[in-house]
């Protein structure tokens, strides 16, 4: 088993935040380290708000905190977290930093499949082009605190 960090991708839905308490439960049982990244799009000639890039990371930091925060309510246990906002897509965000990584966990968001094979996915791109294990919670994935799956699927107990 590969003592690296576990890296996950969040943005702020439900989902992320799915993938984000799997993989904190994860990194516990594996005693490694956690990463917790948020892509941020910052584009200054095309940005039409008035924004900076400093407030584009502003908000990046409070979306992981507040992803952070929630998770962690009423755990005994947390891993070492280790909070990454990143600018540039989250596909290829979530492919450099899992580079070295124990598995990369991500979130699929239900979508049509015209539009997943038009426009693609972080999470098929992930699966695709990741040098790493690749953990892909689906959509309505329900979980069942008294019986904590690991990511090789087997139930722990």
């Amino acid at each position: 088993m590969s003592t690296g960090p576990i890296v996950v991708g969040i943005d702020g839905t439900p989902a992320g935040d799915r993938a984000l308490r799997w993989a904190m439960d994860e990194a516990v049982w594996r005693r490694v380290p956690l990463h917790v990244v948020n892509a941020y799009a910052y584009e200054p000639l095309a940005d039409w708000t008035m924004t900076t890039e400093r407030n584009a990371v502003a908000r990046a930091e409070a979306l992981i905190d507040r992803a952070v925060r929630a998770a962690s309510e009423g755990r005994s246990e947390l891993p070492e977290i280790v909070r990454v906002p990143v600018r540039g897509p989250a596909a290829e965000a979530l492919e450099n930093l899992a580079r070295d990584a124990a598995m990369l966990v991500v979130a699929s968001r239900s979508g049509s499949g015209v539009r997943q094979v038009v426009l693609g996915s972080t999470s098929m791109h992930c699966v695709r082009h990741a040098t790493v294990p690749v953990v892909v919670l689906p959509a309505g994935h329900v979980e069942h605190p008294d019986e904590p799956v690991t990511a090789e699927g087997t139930t722990r107990k």
